[in-house]
């Protein structure tokens, strides 16, 4: 059936977008929307210190702007063999690039598929130096066929000024209108062409012309077809409904009544203004450097898709895209290479009534797989374990890399075997720096010496250290010993925000200084 998917959706990969494509079948999906990183010299897609994107990120970047086209033809390419016939392309990127990418899609697409270039307004007027401020992104919306394709108008609001000068009249019920003439071009024979109540269009060289909004009217009120009258009886039918304003001198021409209220608004054009990107403070806001509003993917997805169709995001982020599909009833694909930004997508998605659990591909599910983890990713995944939160430093975090679910117990997460008492009693002294009096450690084995100051602690200092092993937290949690980790209440209580506020992301300075100390 129109819109099935050939492979199964409500999938979301933790992989190389590349790689995943590849094995996903040919011309399956209708629409596809990606936001990947924008060429503008900042780290924007690396978030909550996700080593992953770090990696990806510098990879794409040794060689220049040649390099990351480059990058970005080999997704396009696989991208515009999933793409079904009529279905649809969205690039979100900055002018950076655009010219670049734009050219790119003319050769993987066709210059003939090309739709349009879509203008964002994405934040208000500020100063730049030497330069216009830069206030707008870009999206490139491109087709398969330069036919066919899935097209449903989208419409805004007319402005206070149009409506100003526009619709002057006001009816009786106080409902705003404008008027617009019932004749058309041209002298026609028959009842069209004849008198009606004192006038007669022929007179100057029309004829009778019943819109298509009288017929549309005429049904909402009656529940019955304009078309089923003879022709001068509509007529007749509109005056009767109250669509007929007639003019104060006799013989002159009357014409219709358009409510404002009944009006669509004003099709939507490709400079988009009215829709905000999120601010500090937006409750949809997760802390994802470039997360783009729910409107905007709304919008999209209105214009390029219906219910039931597959919509991908092969650069899926922080998941907007795959929630708005969803909470609109389409099916959908997330793929995104950051192990941390996977399980954000999955808890977003849970958060929304009725939504099935999502099913996820790819994230590390066995001691050898985390062992290979750079450190951030693996010791983001640790953090999730507790449902916890990033402490505000991803270096010099004075022994607290960060803290659980709820209680805020101090967190300290080592890619190591054997750890030792040194380890413990260094975390004694940030634990109570932290003015708490309780932590837990997570390695994947301890010392015998590590478990005696452990209880050295507890019984000198009343301090309740844990520790754990990365075994235990593979388990399921109905198999853990002891109460550890219970399940929030509801999945709406789990902390979809990693840092503790969206101001406290890493710089870019940190985490690269950070991979560099890794690497050697």
């Amino acid at each position: 059936m129109p819109g099935a998917a050939a492979f199964e959706t409500g999938i979301l990969y933790c992989d190389d977008n590349l790689n995943r494509m590849a094995t996903l079948s040919s011309g399956s999906v209708d629409l596809i929307y990606l936001d990947p990183p924008f060429f503008s010299n900042r780290i924007y897609e690396v978030i909550w210190g996700d080593e992953a994107e770090v990696r990806s990120f510098a990879d794409r970047w040794e060689g220049g702007i040649q390099v990351y086209i480059s990058w970005m033809r080999d997704r396009a390419m696989e991208m515009r063999r999933l793409l079904r016939p009529g279905g649809a392309l969205y690039l979100h990127c900055d002018p950076h690039a655009s010219h670049y990418l734009k050219v790119m899609l003319d050769d993987v697409f066709g210059a003939n598929c090309f739709r349009s270039e879509i203008v964002w307004k994405r934040t208000t007027a500020h100063n730049s130096a030497k330069r216009y401020g830069p206030v707008h992104d870009l999206i490139l919306y491109y087709t398969s066929e330069p036919s066919g394709f899935t097209w449903n108008p989208v419409y805004q609001s007319y402005d206070e000024k149009y409506v100003a000068s526009k619709y002057r009249h006001v009816d009786v019920h106080g409902r705003l209108y404008r008027l617009s003439d019932m004749t058309g071009a041209g002298i026609r024979q028959g009842d069209s062409g004849t008198e009606w109540r004192g006038y007669n269009p022929t007179s100057i060289g029309r004829h009778w012309a019943i819109p298509s909004y009288a017929a549309e009217k005429y049904f909402q009120k009656t529940g019955r077809n304009l078309e089923d009258l003879p022709f001068l009886a509509r007529l007749d039918a509109m005056d009767e409904i109250g669509l007929v304003q007639w003019p104060r001198k006799p013989g002159g021409k009357p014409e219709m009544r358009r409510l404002l209220e009944d009006m669509p608004g004003v099709q939507l054009q490709d400079v988009w203004t009215d829709i905000d990107a999120l601010n500090a403070r937006a409750r949809e806001r997760l802390g994802y450097p470039t997360q783009k509003p729910e409107s905007l993917l709304e919008r999209i997805i209105t214009a390029s898709t219906n219910k039931g169709d597959v919509v991908l995001d092969p650069f899926c982020g922080c998941g907007t895209t795959v929630t708005v599909a969803h909470k609109m009833e389409r099916e959908w694909v997330g793929i995104d290479i950051s192990p941390t930004a996977v399980n954000i997508m999955d808890r977003r998605i849970k958060r929304i009534p009725g939504a099935a659990s999502p099913k996820l591909i790819g994230l590390p599910s066995s001691v050898e797989s985390l062992r290979k983890l750079k450190p951030f990713e693996f010791q983001n995944w640790v953090i999730q374990q507790f449902y916890g939160v990033n402490s505000k430093r991803k270096t010099n975090d004075m022994g607290i890399d960060g803290y659980t679910y709820l209680t805020h117990d101090p967190i300290q997460v080592k890619q190591s075997e054997s750890v030792g008492r040194n380890v413990v009693d260094n975390f004694e002294t940030a634990v109570k720096r932290d003015r708490s009096t309780s932590g837990w450690i997570v390695a994947f084995s301890f010392t015998r010496g590590a478990h005696e100051e452990v209880a050295r602690a507890r019984w000198e200092e009343k301090l309740d250290i844990k520790l754990v092993t990365v075994e235990q937290l593979l388990k399921p949690r109905s198999e853990r010993r002891g109460p550890l980790w219970p399940e929030p209440a509801t999945v709406t209580e789990i902390p979809l925000l990693t840092p503790r506020d969206p101001q406290d992301l890493p710089t870019a300075e940190e985490l690269v200084a950070n991979l560099r100390v890794a690497s050697a």
